[in-house]
């Protein structure tokens, strides 16, 4: 028997977890709060620590006699969990902090991108002070820019020209309020295009693929309102999408195998773990958005529910750096509805009674991650963040979506979601976009 140990509380955590116990794994979990699903999934086998408590992990993994660990969030990764942990004699599934800098550090990523001359890279400029600044918007435009601070920022620190920032005065204002941090950031050109998530395994050297997502951050309907951590996301049964060819998924993959090559000769490390790249496709072929050292939230539950490959002997072979066989995944369709409490993700109410009736969720064939939820007294509360995710799988989007949209409505509470993800309506305009930007 494997014990297997999931740090991180959130559904994307869930969702891994529920993959390692399919597998045949015997769970165990480190959460900075408790997560009613991996609660029991791990039969209670569970501690309640910062999951960059690395000391206490450690103690929990000895005590549990933990065979390894599979790191979920980003900031203990950035933070060098898995250095600490392996120090100690424990594997992981997970780069290690100097691998993870690829989301960590902006400015290693479109550093390194340009060093080994990763084709979807895009023209960018660091700064470390206003110096300079001007002039560059004077040479590119302001409605060309896009502000990125250097660390994590939870997906909410990106600010791009006509969606958060107006004049230059906004530009100029934003970069002064970084640099008051003490932070870095980069000012990135503009892409318009149609953005997709391609998650992969990572064992050093092989780098598989998964089926492609497209996640909606926008809080609102008709991709309006401000940026969320993801308000939901599909996938399709072709495990492509109607605007992306396989051509761009081969090119795509191939620049990710090159980044992992990248940053083991930048810095001696063999990268090995999830790695997720966010891209878009433009009408001068596909660009990189971002890397993520760890799979995404809520993209993770499009694509290990459909896993026809045994999640646990894919965690073995990305420590064992043997990830040489195929990785399968059922030819359905996804949808994902992230339900979030009513105001987020401006002014969230908290502390507010969720129930859900798992019976009729089960009956329909949908299923439910939980994400920032407690619990109190057996009864499920919200949090200021996203609640839950509701996952339909079906052989067709359509059908995919309608079964999420009904699981929804067995789920009450003072909560609300984007009825459109994953709508036949919406996937048109998508597509249209892309047509239009392909002429």
């Amino acid at each position: 028997m494997t014990n297997c140990l999931i740090i991180g509380h959130g559904a994307r955590e869930h969702v891994i977890g529920e993959a390692l116990v399919k597998g045949g794994a015997e769970l165990y979990a480190f959460m900075s709060f408790k997560n009613a699903g991996l609660e029991e999934l791990s039969k209670n086998r569970i501690s309640i620590h910062s999951e960059t408590n690395f000391e206490e992990i450690i103690l929990f993994c000895k005590r549990n006699k933990i065979d390894f660990a599979v790191i979920g969030p980003e900031d203990p990764l950035c933070k060098g969990i898995v250095n600490a942990l392996e120090n100690k004699g424990i594997p992981c599934v997970g780069p290690k902090s100097e691998a993870a800098q690829i989301e960590g550090s902006k400015i290693f990523m479109r550093e390194l991108l340009e060093k080994y001359k990763i084709e979807s890279n895009i023209k960018s400029e660091k700064f470390d002070s206003m110096e300079g600044v001007e002039n560059y918007i004077e040479e590119n435009g302001e409605q060309t820019i896009v502000v990125k601070p250097d660390g994590l920022t939870g997906g909410k620190g990106v600010k791009v020209y006509g969606d958060h920032l107006f004049s230059r005065k906004d530009i100029l204002n934003y970069c002064k309020e970084i640099i008051d941090q003490n932070d870095s950031f980069i000012l990135e050109e503009k892409i318009e295009g149609e953005e997709f998530t391609l998650q992969t395994f990572v064992d050093g050297k092989n780098v598989k693929g998964s089926p492609l997502v497209q996640d909606h951050k926008r809080a609102y309907e008709n991709d309006e309102g401000p940026n969320t951590g993801g308000m939901g996301s599909y996938s399709i049964e072709n495990h492509l999408l109607p605007f992306i060819t396989q051509e761009d998924v081969n090119n795509a993959l191939e620049d990710m195998k090159n980044v992992v090559k990248a940053i083991e000769i930048e810095t001696g490390i063999k990268y090995k773990g999830f790695l997720y790249g966010q891209f878009i496709k433009t009408s001068n072929g596909i660009k990189i958005i971002e890397f993520n050292a760890r799979l995404g939230d809520p993209e993770a539950m499009n694509i290990l529910p459909l896993l026809k490959t045994n999640f646990l002997d894919i965690c073995k072979g990305i420590i064992n750096e043997n990830l040489h066989f195929n990785i399968e995944f059922e030819k359905k369709a996804t949808v994902c509805k992230y339900l979030a409490p009513k105001g987020y993700p401006i002014s969230p109410k908290k502390d507010e009674l969720v129930e859900i009736n798992d019976e009729k969720i089960t009956n329909l064939g949908a299923k439910y991650y939980y994400a920032s939820v407690y619990k109190k007294n057996g009864r499920i509360y919200t949090t200021s963040s996203r609640a839950m995710g509701v996952l339909g799988i079906s052989n067709s989007l359509e059908d995919a979506e309608r079964i999420a949209e009904e699981g929804v409505n067995f789920i009450e509470g003072k909560l609300f979601h984007r009825k459109d993800v994953g709508t036949l309506g919406l996937l048109q305009k998508r597509i249209e976009h892309m047509n239009s930007l392909l002429k």
